[in-house]
């Protein structure tokens, strides 16, 4: 089997509306209804909701508090367009991040989360993105673990990477399978 995957030159929010377009015709080719897509301000979620018309598009941001106590960067009008839309917003503590950012900050010391996120940064943060959110979606009950989705990730703001998985909750995380690279930077 042969597959095209497209790769950036650059990492970084340049790549979202290329990212969105190349994912739209992929889940058409491939039948897949649902794309998960991280959006810290809302910025690539917005854009999502119009490229992605016609598929089930589930948004992953940041929870309240991850930059500063009570603060929640995706703002609730932002929200509600998205919502308006027919597009799910999740406000998450990163899988990956959570009680990992905690010992790191209190002990000074690094924990699982930390390592598999360093791990999966050397293909780019957009593929540690694009795995993290697939899996808090799924583990909020937004994806199902039958039904193989798109993953959209990137750096802190825009899109760069896509991946086509089979959804897995964090109890069973070393058994995600990724069917796909769809696009990614070369370098990260």
């Amino acid at each position: 089997m042969e597959l095209k995957t497209v790769y950036f030159e650059n990492p970084g929010e340049e790549n979202t509306d290329e990212v969105l377009r190349i994912v739209r015709e992929r889940a058409r080719e491939l039948g897949i209804k649902t794309v998960v897509v991280a959006s810290v301000t809302g910025k690539t979620a917005v854009k999502a909701m119009e490229v992605l018309k016609g598929l089930r598009v589930v948004i992953v941001t940041h929870c309240t508090g991850h930059v500063a106590p009570n603060r929640q960067e995706f703002s609730k009008e932002v929200q509600t367009a998205v919502e308006s839309k027919g597009g799910l917003v999740l406000s998450v503590t990163p899988v990956f991040g959570g009680l990992s950012t905690a010992m790191r900050r209190k002990f000074k010391t690094h924990a699982l989360g930390d390592i598999v996120s360093s791990t999966l940064r050397v293909f780019g943060d957009g593929m540690k993105e694009a795995i993290e959110i697939v899996v808090t979606a799924t583990d909020a009950g937004l994806v199902r673990t039958d039904e193989a989705v798109i993953s959209i990730g990137g750096p802190e703001a825009g899109a760069d990477t896509a991946i086509v998985c089979n959804p897995i909750n964090a109890t069973d995380f070393w058994d995600l399978k990724i069917g796909e690279i769809i696009c990614k930077p070369r370098f990260r």
